[in-house]
């Protein structure tokens, strides 16, 4: 009896110290002025299971079942984050008063100054699409991903259906395509391989449009769009997803992350496969356009991307990736394109003032025909580039930052196009400068020149900018010019190649840069949710290279053709609410000029506008996001070639106008599974004639898409 007695006395105590173990937090989340917030989610960093949600008087409560130090966390859409600490144990009060937040505007920024900054600090305009922006359009590549998000932007079909990109009138080869600011290996007909660029674990994208030569060098006349890796925030995640469409499009990717101590990895691997979409069905007649099939294809992308932390201050950035496509060009040939990189980044925080980056990346890419009947694989293209670079910033009184840099690249091209399949190699050396003077809080300047220097071409070029931005109350104006200019390639040097069996291009050893001024005047205004900017531009081409016929060597040969003017303007409006509906609606507006009497060969479409709205909320345990999106191009008279054998005789042309819209519908339903669905051209849009400016759907389709991760499924048990 006595043993049972003490045993209830042991269970009593036990509860009573487990209760007194207990603490209760309580407090509201308002904003300045006091008003409630419903709905804002309050976390504990320390206990991701743990968590509440304000209720409509903005008050919440939580249990946290262990003494110690806690940090609270206070989120609420179109507000900035709140963070309290608390400690002990009993009753605690913590009250959340949040300031409101336009947009993303506190979002550290890198690329249009190559030097941490906020966007809203920025005297370069910068475009940012974050990783909820990707989440909602759910795109593979950044092909979808952009001409969904930007106007001005449109991806279409050259030759023999290669993927070409037109960005405000700047061709593949004027726009520089960066992976955490390292460049890409090889071309086709002009643009790099865009569906290497997969949207799997991307933490945001920037985007500069008009000259960044000064700060990136030759193909940086038209703009840059650098994709920003994300890095494992958790000290473990694995994420598996999936998707399924039209046409048997099918695409199955995952990732692995570890964050403990001095590492941090991150592995993703992203399968996808598509058949052939036959654009015949259900047309009106037996001509359906230019194309009467897409080639089906699959492809399959491995990244690695590891940091070590060896001292305080100082970093190391392994990376790694393979990438496989295969496209059934025929019975008989399929095309195949591959590519290995790698890379090796040191970041040295030397002092307050002082710090050095140093890195070495490494890229091949090569293309080759699969042989169906005899299984032999010929490879016929191979661009193996190898970049070493070093950045070193230097800040003045705490504000003032100059950046002094160089990179030195090893640029290898053996291509089919090339007279034998030859090969050629050039050494590229640069250095450049800028200074970031921030006199005022108000005012910022920012100067830079680079000097490059291409030892094939035995070119050297100087590329200046100037950047200036006032604020005004709530009202940013930026202005800003940039010299750019686009070296000569490989290719355009020595092609000798018999172009689809109909006449021979040849490359032009003898070509002059490329070289362009450019000017930009914006005016951005913020105001609590909402966010106005306008800009206006206006870029001044000399010494373009393109083809053009040669009568005496019956071909087309690389040429340095008259001056174009690139003028155009372009509006951005965003705005989000506390209900938890936000909106963008962007149009662009592109006219080239030309001398007259010459061809307009380019199909920049003057008019363009993309528009979506969303709604996305949380609750305990459940959340959803619904989103409508469209883009609207209009029309566009251009000149084309009329004979196949000389290229001498243009007609007018004109693509019609035609929009598509997406609606999808995303719900987070229990321990890290979403649901997506999704319904691609909602008003069943189709093409009178499929050409290469015009979309290959074939009318309304709908995809369904899974997502797990892994580790929000066990810390919830």
């Amino acid at each position: 009896m006595m043993k049972s007695i003490c045993l209830l006395l042991a269970l009593a105590l036990a509860c009573v110290g487990e209760v007194a173990a207990q603490r209760i937090v309580c407090g509201s989340v308002t904003d300045t002025d006091g008003a409630p917030l419903t709905g804002a989610v309050v976390s504990v960093r320390e206990r991701p299971e743990a968590g509440a949600v304000a209720g409509v008087d903005g008050r919440y409560e939580l249990t946290l079942p262990e003494t110690g130090r806690y940090t609270l966390c206070a989120s609420f859409v179109g507000y900035r984050d709140g963070t309290r600490t608390v400690d002990g144990t009993g009753v605690s009060r913590v009250d959340f008063r949040l300031e409101e937040s336009s947009t993303m505007l506190d979002q550290v920024v890198v690329t249009a100054t190559r030097t941490p900054k906020l966007l809203k600090d920025v005297p370069i305009v910068t475009r940012v699409i974050t990783a909820r922006d990707i989440e909602r359009v759910d795109a593979t590549d950044i092909g979808d991903l952009l001409q969904a998000e930007l106007p001005g932007i449109e991806f279409s079909y050259s030759m023999n259906q290669q993927t070409s990109l037109n960005m405000a009138g700047f061709g593949g080869n004027s726009v520089l395509f960066l992976v955490d600011g390292e460049r890409l290996a090889g071309e086709t007909l002009d643009n790099v391989d865009y569906s290497r660029l997969n949207m799997d674990n991307v933490e945001r994208i920037e985007i500069v449009k008009g000259a960044v030569s000064s700060l990136y060098g030759s193909n940086a006349i038209g703009g840059v769009v650098n994709i920003i890796s994300r890095e494992a925030e958790q000290p473990w995640s694995v994420n598996v997803n999936g998707r399924y469409g039209a046409h048997n499009e099918q695409r199955y990717g995952g990732s692995v992350g570890l964050n403990r101590g001095r590492f941090n990895s991150m592995t993703n691997v992203q399968y996808t496969t598509v058949d052939d979409i036959d654009l015949s069905k259900g047309a009106d007649s037996a001509e359906v356009g230019d194309y009467s099939a897409i080639f089906g294809s699959s492809t399959l992308n491995v990244k690695e991307r590891l940091v070590y932390r060896m001292a305080e201050g100082l970093k190391i950035t392994a990376r790694a990736g393979y990438f496989f496509r295969e496209r059934e060009a025929s019975e008989s040939i399929r095309d195949r394109y591959r590519s290995f990189s790698g890379g090796l980044k040191g970041n040295w925080t030397i002092s307050q003032s002082d710090d050095l980056e140093l890195s070495y990346a490494f890229d091949q890419y090569d293309k080759s025909d699969y042989l169906v009947p005899t299984s032999r694989d010929v490879r016929d293209y191979s661009n193996v580039q190898h970049t070493v670079r070093t950045l070193y910033n230097h800040t003045f009184s705490g504000r003032h930052i100059l950046t002094l840099g160089g990179d030195y690249m090893r640029d290898y091209l053996m291509s089919y196009q090339f007279a034998g399949n030859g090969s050629h190699t050039q050494h590229t050396a640069d250095a450049f400068a800028q200074f970031d003077w921030n006199p005022h809080r108000r005012f910022n300047l920012i100067a830079g020149l680079r000097f490059d220097y291409f030892s094939d071409a035995d070119m050297a070029r100087l590329s200046p900018k100037i950047g200036v931005m006032y604020k005004v109350r709530d009202c940013s104006l930026r202005a800003s010019y940039a010299g750019g200019f686009r070296a000569p390639t490989l290719k355009e040097m020595y092609m000798d190649f018999y172009m689809g069996n109909i006449f021979m291009i040849y490359g032009n050893p003898d070509l002059k840069a490329e070289t362009s001024h450019n000017f930009s005047l914006s005016a951005e205004y913020m105001k609590g949710r909402h966010d106005f900017t306008v800009t206006g531009f206006c870029n001044l081409v000399d010494n373009r290279i393109t083809t053009a016929w040669n009568k005496e060597l019956a071909g087309q040969v690389y040429t340095n053709m008259s001056p174009l003017q690139v003028v155009g303007a372009e509006a951005n409006a965003t705005g989000r609410y506390p209900c938890g509906i936000s909106w963008r609606l962007s149009y662009a507006y592109t006219c080239e000029m030309i001398e007259r009497g010459e061809p307009l060969l380019s199909s920049t479409r003057p008019h363009t506008a993309t528009v979506r709205i969303s709604y996305d909320r949380d609750w305990r345990g459940y959340g959803m996001g619904i989103s409508l999106s469209g883009r609207c191009l209009s029309a566009v008279t251009c000149d084309v070639y009329t004979e196949m054998t000389s290229y001498e005789q243009t007609v007018e042309q004109t693509y019609p106008a035609y929009m598509l819209w997406r609606l999808s519908l995303m719900q987070r339903l229990w321990r890290g599974l979403d649901l997506t669905l999704a319904v691609d051209n909602l008003f069943n849009y189709r093409p009178d004639y499929y050409y290469s400016n015009s979309p290959t759907t074939i009318g309304t389709t709908c995809s369904v898409g899974l997502s797990l991760n892994l580790e929000q499924f066990f810390k919830s048990n």
